[in-house]
């Protein structure tokens, strides 16, 4: 019987704890590879369904688009797992596997039922790459992160009741907001993609996790949100809006912050912008050029936050202001860190450059010329913060005085892989655009693209140069950047406090008794002593898991029936 390949990876996650040493190691590597394997032997149009109280479950949807987000999700799995090997945590590592599983099993969900139940597993399962940093911030940054990720499940949930009222389908195929139902899955759909004002929680949490759960965290959360774009609303005109305000004004922001990796996250936040508008301008062209971005987006934006890890891993601080000259003791560190930038920035020969290429011709063929300008001024503000800043402040800059050693065997080679595919796909992307969901028909290595974005890219570079000549460049600072979440966090505190003047008795005893359970199962997690110590923690992870999707099951059967 064919099966969800998600499976290798959520019950392959099991026995991680119960192994040690070089058994553990190869386990890892070897678990998203055979998931991998088990992805390309599966062919178009297969399908696996089961009944469900009426409603036929389709557990397993194969065709291209599934397929190709496939692919790179179960590579970036085996690279994550492969930069992690010296963290010798089995709570990250399960919790790693399953957000991983989580997130295929929704790629390749056929019905919004089992698309509800992947889409709240990867937000419980992934919050634990945050908390396992075991810092205050962390553990803060995480609760928020778990409150809006599963009220994005929440609002999917509703909208899927809704739809069923009034279509009697639950097939998760091309949706458009056509319905009060399609418009809240939307909205779901749009608070994981990070559509502006429901972003904040990418910057808010990512740079808080730890070294290895950031590059993890980077891969699947967003993109699935934009592969679940792309299946139910390509072709929505809204989107083309959106997207275009999502490359632009991270920009901004990204040049005055201090802490490179949430450098990073807003620019990751630029990146999804160029991937929105494809999928609104609903092209075959744009789709694929939506695709192909995704798909290196994630191999270089991967490469571009271990490369940062590594610095942190090494030095303890990831601030702009405090690091700089690195490239002494970390040259191939810096070297991987500059074929990222160079990917990011679109480079000719570099990945980027032959996926970006499809979006903004794209936008040029169908006549979108403000959208196409937004998205050249969104290539020039990228190339600034994270081709130019990151590893200009981070390896180059003033020399900080910092000497520590290269970064580990692992990371360097996950690094290394990800740097020669981000140069291999640049130079040879027909392999890549055969995996399309349609059929490329696109030569990005026309004299007219290659020069365009290379005077692009050298004016913006002489604009940086000038601005730093001049002293007119932010400059590297300790500072707190605010952003459109201070609305809420300063709202929202002031009407629970009202609130709680009204129904404070109530809500005391309820809190400590949430509270209580809660510290008693962190305490149980991330207890570092003890012979029972891994095991205790796993089993706190499954029941965990567990008991949500038992409370998942509960909701659906009641609403159901």
């Amino acid at each position: 019987m064919t099966t969800n390949p998600a499976l290798i990876l959520i019950f392959g996650a099991l026995p991680i704890p119960l192994l040690q040493g070089r058994l553990r190691t190869a386990y890892l590597l070897a678990l998203p590879l055979v998931g991998l394997g088990y992805a390309f032997a599966l062919e178009p149009g297969l399908h696996w369904q089961v009944d469900f109280m009426g409603y036929g479950l389709e557990l397993l949807r194969v065709d291209r688009l599934s397929r190709v987000f496939s692919y790179i999700f179960f590579f970036a799995a085996f690279l994550g797992n492969l930069y992690a090997l010296n963290d010798n945590d089995p709570v990250q590592q399960v919790a790693a596997q399953v957000y991983a599983g989580s997130a295929i099993g929704a790629v390749f969900a056929g019905d919004l039922i089992t698309l509800f139940v992947f889409w709240e597993l990867t937000a419980v399962s992934s919050v634990f790459l945050i908390w396992a940093r075991g810092t205050e911030r962390a553990y803060r940054a995480g609760m928020r992160f778990l409150i809006i990720q599963v009220g994005s499940g929440v609002l999917l949930l509703a909208g899927l009741i809704l739809n069923v009222r009034d279509t009697g389908s639950i097939a998760f195929d091309l949706l458009g907001v056509t319905s009060p139902g399609t418009a809240l899955i939307f909205i779901a759909f749009g608070i994981k993609c990070a559509f502006p004002f429901l972003h904040n929680w990418l910057q808010d949490t990512y740079p808080e996790a730890t070294v290895s759960g950031t590059v993890i965290l980077s891969v699947f959360t967003t993109k699935l949100a934009v592969y679940a774009l792309a299946r139910g609303y390509a072709g929505t005109e809204m989107l083309i809006w959106i997207g275009a305000t999502m490359t632009a004004f991270p920009i901004f922001y990204a040049v005055i912050e201090n802490d490179l990796r949430r450098v990073l996250s807003y620019s990751l936040n630029n990146q999804l912008g160029f991937m929105v508008v494809g999928i609104g301008i609903g092209t075959e062209m744009s789709v694929n050029g939506t695709v192909a971005h995704a798909f290196t987006h994630i191999l270089y934006k991967a490469l571009l936050f271990m490369s940062m890890g590594a610095v942190l891993f090494r030095t303890g601080t990831i601030k702009g202001s405090e690091l700089g000259g690195l490239y002494k003791s970390m040259p191939l560190t810096a070297t991987f860190c500059i074929v990222g930038a160079a990917s990011i920035s679109a480079f000719p020969l570099f990945s980027g450059f032959i996926s970006k290429a499809l979006i903004i011709t794209a936008a040029a063929n169908e006549g979108y010329w403000l959208i196409w300008a937004v998205l050249l001024f969104a290539s020039a503000g990228v190339f600034h913060h994270s081709g130019i800043k990151i590893p200009f402040f981070a390896f180059f800059a003033h020399d900080s005085g910092k000497r520590v050693q290269e970064a580990p065997w692992n990371m360097l080679l996950a690094m290394g892989i990800a740097a020669a595919l981000c140069i291999g796909i640049g130079v040879w992307p027909g392999p890549l655009y055969a995996i399309l969901p349609f059929p490329v028909d696109f030569q990005p290595y026309t004299s007219a693209h290659v020069i365009n974005q290379l005077q692009l890219l050298f004016f913006s570079a002489l604009a940086f140069t000038w601005l730093m000549r001049t002293g007119l460049y932010p400059p590297e600072m300790r500072s707190t950047n605010l952003d459109s979440d201070v609305v809420y966090r300063k709202l929202l505190p002031w009407l629970v406090r009202r609130f709680l003047a009204v129904f404070g008795p109530v809500d005391r005893a309820a809190r400590r008794l949430a509270t209580e359970s809660v510290e008693r199962l962190i305490a149980v997690v991330f207890r570092r002593t003890g012979p029972k110590s891994v095991l205790a923690r796993t089993v706190a992870v499954g029941g965990m898991v567990l008991w949500v999707i038992v409370l998942l099951g509960v909701y659906l059967l009641l609403n159901f029936t």
